[in-house]
């Protein structure tokens, strides 16, 4: 099916490198003095943030290899995360109505999750998070 001149499309969602938090002070900066959420086995951690590009969030995904020895399991967790981040990441650029804010996204379970339980807690976490967003930002 080929999409005609008619069709209004959305934009694909993208996660790409101007959204990813590379930085090693940003990052320790974000563990040392940001805000926490979670629902097991998801947790947030987030923190206001400043910069001057046009992506509002920054983000850094992590699984812990302590508990997954194997580097196989730890990247398909990371791909999961990444791929419901991406899908519904609208809902805190709406949310945050411009703001600026980085983001930790750590998976503290113990076994492999499905693709749906994990979109919706993280659906969940992101409108705690606007929430809190406002709270702390004011």
């Amino acid at each position: 099916m080929k999409p005609s001149d008619n069709d209004a499309f959305l934009p694909m969602p993208t996660f790409g490198k101007s959204e990813r938090l590379c930085s090693i002070v940003e990052i320790s900066k974000l563990f040392n003095t940001g805000y926490t959420l979670s629902k097991y086995p998801l947790k947030l951690k987030w923190l206001p943030g400043d910069w001057n590009n046009n992506h509002q969030l920054k983000v850094v995904i992590s699984v812990s290899s302590h508990k997954f020895k194997k580097a196989t399991d730890r990247n398909r967790i990371k791909r999961l995360l990444r791929e419901c981040f991406r899908l519904n990441k609208f809902v805190l650029t709406d949310g945050l109505k411009g703001g600026r804010c980085y983001l930790a996204i750590l998976y503290t379970g113990s076994d492999l999750p499905e693709f749906k339980e994990i979109e919706v807690i993280l659906f969940g976490l992101f409108h705690r998070l606007i929430d809190e967003y406002g709270k702390n930002t004011d």
